[in-house]
């Protein structure tokens, strides 16, 4: 399982030399003797998994590959979909997302679900309804979020792709962390329903991590589709990424990096580094190089994430209402998801779209800024990252978070700038990844570096509005580089039987 990427499983699988219910079985033996230490996955359904191996169409483009969801809206019928949080432990999926729907017809097997926080909001999966998901580089450390649990199974070799999204980073910030390749596709790329026509206001776009760019390209293929209730679409692509990939880039691209934070905080030097020794190599290529910020207000478009981050967890809260049938109580989601919660619902609808009037202010900017550059590079995060548990709030603010529903403490914070120092704070490890989000242009995570720690960092490289073809090939050629980490270097890909007594 972990020596084959997802199209070499199914080329394997094409040729006759293993049946899917091998492959599902590998990985089945691989979760089950990994997972006690990684705690990635939270949900399997071995048995429908290996009913489905026997009818795989042979000839699909992931014939027979076991894959896993996110616990995020990539509903398999019949499963668990909880969002990380206890309230929605009942909660089954009533039918198959588009997502899901998709990777199926392309010949994938869905063996289970991944671990998240709490409402997919932090950039750590620590829930206190599953627990924390620990790296495979180091049990210690966190894979990242939201879609930490997909990274750190991709990472450990339990399956070559799992499903992701990405709302401000979540995508790219656990493939970072986890040595992994992580795309964001322009909004509207890939499908979000058939239950939603967007979701966090179309900041949030499904995916998927792999080890592979060719992986990411052949699902991508796999997930366009004609989705007639989304809200935004984007036109499809005159070819195929798979074959895409196989051109060669452009002979000289025109590209603006920047190793400075949008929010003035605090850069580590290594993030930084693993920029420059990229754009060195790309000079040495020829390509035309500048040092270059985005053209953006960057504190002004954190807080309209924040902002739209409030409103969505003060949605999920009221949603909350009709799962339970009662209203919700602070003890039904976490310290942190209330506070949000109560912040957003104290904020007045002019103040919302005020501030969601940034996105395309930011959006208009950076779409003349790529009329001089094509590809913009930064570090995917500002920080490596945290220990497992460093983030989770003390007790002092989890008190202050049970109470702000009362006496109108959240308006009150909000009014006291404490809203304002939540931005900094909460974004200054990951203060890169949003505009992608905000804007709807395209982005990708790439395994470049490895830290003195020997946990990897990534290079975020963004292109205009529907230019995931150039991506994909900037991505294939670093791929071959000397610079690109290899996954496989880690302890779970290395040794046969990795150490799980070390798991907390």
């Amino acid at each position: 399982m972990k020596d084959h990427d997802a199209l070499g499983l199914a080329e394997l699988v094409r040729t006759r030399q293993v049946h899917p219910r091998e492959l599902v079985q590998a990985a089945i033996e691989r979760i089950e003797a990994l997972n006690p230490a990684l705690n990635a996955v939270i949900h399997t359904r071995y048995e429908r998994a290996l009913a489905e191996a026997e009818t795989v169409p042979l000839d699909a483009p992931f014939a027979g590959v076991p894959v896993l969801a996110k616990d995020v809206h990539q509903e398999i019928q019949g499963e668990p979909m909880t969002f990380g949080c206890k309230a929605y432990a009942s909660h089954i999926a009533g039918e198959d997302s588009h997502f899901v729907r998709q990777l199926k017809q392309a010949g994938a097997i869905f063996l289970g679900i991944t671990n998240v926080p709490e409402f997919a909001l932090m950039a750590v999966t620590e829930s206190r309804h599953f627990g924390p998901t620990h790296n495979p580089w180091d049990l210690q450390v966190t894979p990242g979020g939201s879609s930490g649990g997909s990274a750190a199974a991709v990472a450990a070799g339990m399956v070559p792709m799992a499903g992701a999204s990405d709302g401000g980073g979540s995508i790219r910030i656990p493939a970072a962390y986890c040595g992994l390749f992580g795309l964001k596709p322009t909004r509207g790329r890939t499908p979000v329903g058939p239950k939603l026509g967007r979701h966090w206001l179309g900041a949030s776009v499904n995916h998927v991590l792999t080890r592979s760019v060719r992986d990411s390209a052949a699902a991508l293929d796999s997930l366009v589709m004609e989705e007639k209730a989304a809200a935004f679409m984007t036109p499809r692509s005159a070819e195929r990424y798979v074959d895409v990939i196989r051109r060669p880039l452009p002979a000289r691209l025109r590209i603006a990096f920047t190793t400075e934070s949008p929010l003035g905080t605090k850069v580590h030097p290594e993030c930084a580094e693993a920029v420059v020794r990229a754009v060195r190599f790309l000079e040495s290529m020829g390509h035309e190089v500048e040092e270059r910020s985005a053209p953006v207000d960057g504190r002004q478009l954190a807080q309209s994430y924040i902002w739209m981050y409030f409103g969505e967890v003060g949605a999920e809260l009221h949603r909350l209402h009709g799962v339970l049938g009662r209203k919700p109580r602070p003890s039904d989601v976490e310290p942190a998801t209330w506070l949000l919660g109560a912040i957003g619902r104290s904020v007045s609808a002019a103040d919302f779209v005020a501030r969601l009037q940034a996105w395309d202010e930011a959006a208009s900017q950076m779409e003349t800024f790529h009329e001089t550059y094509d590809i913009y590079m930064t570090p995917t995060t500002a920080m490596p990252p945290a220990r497992i548990g460093e983030l989770s709030l003390r007790w002092s603010e989890e008190r202050l978070a049970r109470w702000s529903h009362r006496w109108g403490i959240a308006r009150l914070l909000e009014r006291a700038g404490i809203v304002d120092k939540l931005v900094e704070t909460s974004l200054m490890r990951t203060p890169f990844t949003q505009l992608a989000n905000l804007t709807g242009q395209p982005a990708m995570s790439l395994p470049l570096y490895r830290s003195s720690t020997g946990v990897p960092l990534g290079v975020q490289v963004v292109a205009a509005r529907g230019r995931e073809d150039l991506l994909l090939q900037l991505a294939c050629l670093l791929e071959q580089s000397s610079l690109w980490v290899d996954v496989k270097q880690n302890p779970f890909m290395r040794e046969d039987r990795p150490p799980a007594a070390q798991a907390t």
